[in-house]
């Protein structure tokens, strides 16, 4: 536990600043997290056996994050053209001799997606009109919603939520996360709206922080499964205490996709 927060304090000393400046800072910073989460993805099926495009779909990723970025209406013509590459490439392995090539494929077009795609709803949310207090309200809502299903479920946990995928989650612990997700978001939409910019009522953070509890488990459920299927406890070691950068990152995707359509359609 020591080893984690000492790691958690560090993301945040590096973390904060690029959240505060946004542009080039926070980019790097999400960037980073995204690409080697998808490296870490891929790698998990490599170790189920298959042999997806790795370094191709990481570039790909990271290409359509850049676009994203800086270049948006540039987007969607780099989706188009990156599926196109990948499947030439699969083509190419299947003749290769290459007989899992489709589902390579397969594995290279859901990275790109939901690491890619999905993943830049992380850079969208600070795109946003005082984008770095919207970020700083979803992101730490969802932590609050880990920490609370983690702190109770180990406790009082009896009751298992989802056996087969991850053992240790209990109902318990994922009501727990509901609540203290609603507590959060009624803190900090309180905090934000009376010492910052933010004007949110509080039912609405709670309502936020309530649906946060609700369906950002499901991310990690969701790697859960890809470890599960490949024999894998974690998606990787690059973050001391807490795994991979696809385990640090696995609800933040659902937050912050969750918080981009929440703010656009009911906020603002």
């Amino acid at each position: 536990m020591a080893r984690r927060a000492i790691t958690s304090l560090a993301l945040v000393a590096i973390g904060l600043p690029a959240v505060i400046f946004g542009g080039i800072p926070y980019f790097l910073l999400m960037g980073f997290f995204l690409c080697a989460a998808t490296w870490e993805y891929l790698q998990t099926f490599q170790h189920a056996g298959l042999r997806p495009a790795r370094r191709l779909t990481v570039l790909g990723v990271g290409g359509f994050l850049f676009t994203a970025q800086f270049w948006g209406e540039a987007a969607a013509p780099f989706f188009t053209f990156f599926t196109f590459l990948l499947m030439a490439w699969h083509l190419h392995q299947f003749e290769r001799g290459q007989d899992h090539a489709a589902e390579e494929f397969a594995v290279g077009i859901s990275a790109f997606l939901y690491l890619g795609w999905i993943g830049s709803y992380l850079l969208r949310l600070r795109m946003l009109p005082d984008g770095g207090w919207w970020v700083m309200f979803v992101l730490p809502t969802i932590w609050m919603v880990d920490t609370g299903a983690y702190a109770i479920g180990a406790a009082y946990g009896k009751h298992p939520l989802a056996p087969r995928l991850s053992p240790k989650k209990t109902w318990e612990g994922f009501a727990a996360g509901a609540f203290t997700g609603a507590l959060a978001g009624i803190f900090f939409a309180y905090a934000y709206s009376t010492w910052g910019p933010l004007h949110l009522p509080l039912w609405q953070g709670a309502l936020f922080g309530l649906a946060a509890g609700i369906f950002t488990p499901l991310g990690d459920l969701g790697e859960s499964m890809f470890k599960r299927q490949a024999g894998m406890k974690d998606s990787g070691s690059l973050i001391p205490g807490h795994g991979g950068a696809f385990d640090r990152i696995d609800s933040w995707l659902w937050g912050a996709a969750l918080g981009y359509y929440f703010i656009t359609w009911f906020v603002r």
